[in-house]
């Protein structure tokens, strides 16, 4: 274990004094400078598979969800530097009983890399969940209300494209294979009409189509490179040329290219980066003889750590993080793992508070209540202060990470009456959770009481204490390690989770009246 991890410093006591906080957290990480340059990535934290588009000033960012509740992610900006979160696309996910956590749930699936395009008024989004045909969801405010539409074929990763003639196209490829087809749209992009191979990039993915003059361009992820691609050609049936552009050491390996306002480009790509998951950069894009080239022409092929903002005189913007539960809905930052279970939570029957009633669950895995947000890097500490008064026997809640590990402080109720916190480690395997406990249970009066969780993650470590007042604390012992894994665990960077299960259901409850987001 690293040696900060070993045991709480006066620094580090003095930093975990709680102070009620209000709704307005800021977030750890800050990519715009103030000074008109701006630090990759613009939000240090899992937004994976990036698609991005301009209408008129504003930008709009679709990311991958997978099975967190509300569904896919869309942010806007005003520079591609300072986002916020505008809207989830869907308020549940549908079509699917294991989205409601049946026979052990969807990890790892759900709603993979959609595609976000705007024409004659509308948005349209294309998103192929796992095992389902493709969906084209409508609407005339990015805020929704979206219809849908759901195709008669699965596109993976669908890349939409709405030429200047305005015909509507899905390109998609499967890394497994590498051939390139495009799906002629009808009018209203409800329906299929034709399809036709027009490439093969092997091992290509991730296809996204632009146009810029009287060239198309086709980017597409190479996975098992870890690099992007571009083609391109004067006519959709190709010909077209092949090229690489970056990979993740030079910047990503996932993305594409949007216009500016004042005609430059710049260009969104994802990379891996460890346990905080799969951040997306963006970086300036120059042209060399009609081919993008990623970087400056100083530094070019690159995505440069630091760069002039593309738009300057924007205030700074990010998204909620730091919650006081006083609102009437839950903060447009907050997700649940797989669709909840309603009657198991409330922010009415005691208001100013989060209540959590325990879901029926022997684990943390199948619990229908899980709340969640991202882990941010490159540290963050989330502190929750509690009422743990209402638990019942066998209750299990708490604040924990939520990921490959999930590092949880668990509050009990024992038989005396009295109350427990401990800490343990579940691990997601190949073959399922795995449960490890960190040092003994402690003894605790039931009453407030405050949880913390550091995530480190340029160690991919985490830390865990625990304060009957906010001011002292007592740190766990032992290991809690951080990871990304994408055939086990949740397929995401590690989340932050507040959760409460018991085998039996039962009346207990959790009352959380603060979740607060801070640098260690």
């Amino acid at each position: 274990m690293s040696k900060p991890f070993r045991h709480l410093t006066l620094a580090l006591v003095a930093g975990l004094s709680f102070l009620d906080a209000g709704a307005a957290g800021a977030q750890v990480w800050r990519a715009d400078s103030g000074q008109g340059t701006y630090h990759n990535p613009p939000l240090y934290a899992d937004y994976p598979d990036p698609d991005i588009i301009r209408v008129g000033r504003d930008f709009y960012f679709a990311s991958t969800t997978f099975v967190n509740a509300p569904g896919l992610t869309i942010l806007h900006s005003r520079d591609l530097v300072n986002w916020d979160i505008a809207s989830h696309v869907m308020p549940r996910l549908e079509g699917n009983p294991k989205y409601d956590l049946s026979d052990g749930g969807d990890y790892r699936h759900g709603v993979f890399a959609p595609s976000l395009r705007h024409h004659n008024g509308r948005f349209y989004i294309a998103v192929t969940p796992v095992g389902h045909n493709t969906r084209i969801y409508s609407a005339s405010d990015i805020r929704g209300p979206w219809t849908m539409h759901e195709l008669d074929r699965e596109a993976f990763d669908p890349g939409l494209f709405i030429d200047t003639d305005g015909k509507a196209y899905v390109a998609t490829s499967i890394g497994s294979d590498g051939t390139i087809r495009l799906l002629n749209l009808n009018a209203n992009l409800t329906a299929v009409t034709g399809e036709q191979k027009i490439h093969y990039v092997k091992g290509a993915e991730g296809s996204k189509l632009i146009k810029r003059g009287d060239w198309y361009y086709l980017f597409n992820a190479i996975p098992r490179r870890l690099a992007l691609t571009v083609s391109r050609a004067k006519s959709l049936m190709g010909p077209w040329e092949t090229r690489d552009q970056i990979d993740d050491t030079t910047g990503g390996h996932q993305g594409a290219l949007v216009d500016l306002p004042d005609g430059g480009w710049y260009g969104f790509v994802m990379r891996d980066a460890g346990a905080i998951g799969r951040v997306t950069n963006i970086s300036p894009v120059f042209w060399r003889d009609d081919w993008p080239v990623w970087g400056t022409p100083d530094a070019p092929g690159r995505v440069p750590d630091t760069a002039a903002k593309p738009i300057l005189g924007q205030p700074f913007v990010e998204p909620p993080s730091s919650d006081d539960f006083r609102s009437r809905s839950l903060g447009r930052q907050w997700q649940w793992n797989h669709n909840p279970d309603d009657s198991r939570w409330s922010l009415s029957e005691r208001p100013g508070f989060l209540r959590l009633k325990p879901t029926t669950s022997a684990d943390f895995w199948n619990a229908r209540n899980t709340l969640l947000q991202k882990g941010q890097g490159p540290k963050s500490r989330a502190i929750a202060k509690l009422d743990v008064s209402g638990l019942a026997p066998g209750d299990a809640c708490g604040l924990g990470t939520f990921g490959k590990f999930s590092n949880q402080l668990v509050v009990t109720r024992r038989p005396d009456g009295q109350g427990a916190v401990s800490a343990r480690v579940v691990e997601s395997t190949e073959t399922g959770p795995t449960t490890t406990p960190r040092g003994e249970a402690r003894a605790i009066p039931l009453r407030d009481l405050w949880l913390s969780v550091d995530m480190d993650f340029t160690a991919d470590k985490a830390a865990l204490a625990y304060s009957l007042d906010g001011r002292v604390w007592t740190q766990m012992p032992g290991d809690f390690p951080l990871a990304f894994a994408w055939r086990t665990g949740t397929f995401q960077g590690e989340q932050f989770g507040l959760f409460c299960y018991n085998p039996t259901g039962g009346t207990g409850r959790l009352d959380i009246d603060s979740f607060t987001l801070t640098k260690p």
